[in-house]
């Protein structure tokens, strides 16, 4: 089963889609399998990571833009080089275990769109696999 979902966003961010992929686990039936989420896009991506304390995603973009700043160098005629390298490091997807009808995440895991190159409206996909 394919769900597809749109997301609006800002410049960057880390959007926590973990209720989305609940959403379509719920609705797919499915008690036992895999759930896939993925990124159609080259300069966003999508994670998982704390979702407790909001300072996390705070210091993980702060993390990026040092690793990956802008620079002249880039050649990129769009100017958006270090979006593609932090979509590149970040990854398109995610795969997450179902079992017993629920997400095997840990306590403080959540799953995050992250945006490097908005505002945009995106979509992303959950693929829910049955087991």
């Amino acid at each position: 089963m394919l769900y597809e979902y749109h997301l609006k966003t800002e410049r960057e961010g880390f959007y926590n889609i973990t209720s989305y992929v609940r959403q379509a686990l719920i609705e797919s039936r499915v008690t036992s399998g895999l759930a896939v989420v993925f990124c159609p896009h080259t300069t966003a991506g999508i994670t998982i990571n704390e979702n407790a304390d909001p300072d996390v995603v705070t210091d993980l973009l702060y993390a990026l833009d040092k690793t990956y700043p802008d620079r002249p160098q880039f050649r990129h005629a769009e100017g958006n080089s270090a979006a593609h390298l932090k979509s590149s490091c970040i990854g398109a997807s995610e795969t997450v275990i179902i079992e017993d009808g629920r997400l095997l995440l840990g306590t403080w895991q959540g799953i995050y769109f992250t945006e490097f190159d908005g505002p945009r409206t995106r979509t992303f996909y959950v693929k829910i696999i049955k087991g």
